[in-house]
């Protein structure tokens, strides 16, 4: 008997003062049965970093080709590709080859600066991509705050993020690999 997704709902609600981006989205995450809760709370870091009307989730694990989530043009164009983990090389160039800009949240403790090491160089010709990384510790503390579920307050400015869930609040600020943290 094939497993079912877990559904997690989100209430959002975002201040982006680098961007002058405030709204509140009612979110629905379907968590794969192999997903972690790391891989699906970075990829609500990621639509509140970068929340935009038509930013959406796209299909998860169970498909290759598309990105944890995108945005895309009226005319279907790939806007922005957004990626969590720890994409192959392959993957990184395939997507800067198909969107105007491509962002990876990079997560895993030392696994990330491994990771980095390995591809890091033969990525300096996309100046499309744009890699963070999330600290392990911000991570685990992101993690805590992952229920069935949620209702988050988003505060973004000068390149920081302060999450508010009840009485806890968590700040994080992604290091900064290669490009630019902020997309057009």
């Amino acid at each position: 008997m094939a497993l079912s997704a877990t559904i997690y709902k989100a209430e959002l609600s975002i201040s982006d003062m680098d961007r002058h981006y405030y709204a509140t989205h009612a979110l629905t995450l379907a968590r794969h049965p192999s997903e972690t809760e790391e891989r699906l709370m970075t990829r609500l870091l990621a639509f509140a970093l970068y929340a935009d009307e038509r930013l959406e989730f796209g299909k998860g694990l169970s498909d290759t080709d598309e990105p944890a989530l995108w945005r895309k043009a009226y005319t279907d164009e790939i806007e922005l590709w957004i990626d969590v983990g720890l994409p192959d090389e392959t993957r990184l160039r395939k997507a800067c080859n198909q969107s105007r800009q491509v962002v990876v949240l990079a997560y895993g403790g030392h696994a990330t600066d491994v990771w980095w090491s390995k591809i890091a160089n033969t990525l300096t010709r996309h100046d499309n991509l744009s890699v963070l990384a999330i600290d392990d510790a911000d991570m685990q503390k992101l993690v805590a705050l992952c229920a069935r579920t949620m209702r988050l307050q988003c505060l973004i400015q000068d390149g920081e993020l302060q999450l508010i869930a009840g009485d806890a609040t968590l700040a994080i600020r992604p290091d900064i690999r290669m490009g630019d943290y902020a997309v057009a």
